[in-house]
């Protein structure tokens, strides 16, 4: 009986892919914090889970093969600085460490699932 990777690991690789590309971004925005007129990015995790769920089989398949870029928005500041900054250091650290944390949980999900693959495929 052969096994299906991808539905055996579930949407795992995919949510370790966007908070990559997340902590790129965010990890940007830090870089940035006193650039003049540079504006805070942030990804959404909830647009880029219904944009997996909803392609086909084929073109997810041939995503997997490169990471996904998702769309890019705009964090909007809670106070703007003079220079047109809208970068907040300490939301941006926040949602950093955030990110980082539910990286770690996917993570750990997903060596799970390679774990209970293992001993399937070793008959225990």
């Amino acid at each position: 009986m052969a096994i299906n990777f991808e539905q055996a690991l579930g949407v795992h690789p995919n949510t370790l892919a966007f908070r990559t590309q997340r902590a790129k971004v965010l990890a940007s925005n830090l870089a940035n914090v006193d650039t003049p007129h540079y504006k805070a990015r942030d990804i959404s995790f909830e647009d880029a889970m219904a944009e997996i769920a909803t392609t086909s089989r084929q073109q997810h398949l041939a995503r997997r093969q490169r990471p996904a870029e998702h769309e890019l928005l705009y964090r909007v500041s809670p106070q703007p600085s003079q220079d047109g900054n809208t970068v907040e250091l300490g939301i941006e650290q926040a949602a950093f460490a955030s990110n980082a944390m539910a990286f770690e949980t996917s993570m750990s999900f997903l060596n799970m699932k390679i774990s209970g693959l293992k001993q399937a495929i070793n008959g225990q």
